[in-house]
């Protein structure tokens, strides 16, 4: 009577994979609060550390770096890292973004809201 739900069983397969997707983003969301990276500036002189949602978490400056004379260029620095950092966690926001739609199948270019 019944030969398979045919175009019913692929949308309710389609329909799983679609509440999967959105758990697996819904936990990469969370862990990206918690996946750090560091910028660097000055050759390492100015570090900052964010999260992959580019939330600043730490500065680390060398005191070396602090002359009176120098003001300007410890902020550029400071800034610099800061830029680079938030560079790298965009960066490591993409990359675990397709690791998650490659293992779904989906297109690895495919942008996805973050």
């Amino acid at each position: 009577m019944f030969k398979g739900l045919g175009q019913m069983g692929d949308m309710a397969k389609m329909m799983k994979a679609a509440q999967e997707m959105q758990q697996k983003m819904a936990q990469l969301q969370d862990d990206m609060h918690n996946m750090m990276v560091e910028g660097q500036s000055g050759a390492g002189l100015v570090k900052a550390t964010c999260t992959a949602k580019g939330e600043l978490k730490g500065l680390d400056i060398d005191p070396s770096i602090f002359n009176g004379d120098d003001k300007e260029v410890v902020e550029d620095l400071i800034l610099a890292a800061i830029k680079d950092a938030q560079q790298k966690a965009s960066e490591k926001a993409q990359e675990e973004m397709s690791k998650l739609t490659e293992g779904m199948g989906l297109p690895a270019d495919m942008k996805l809201p973050f």
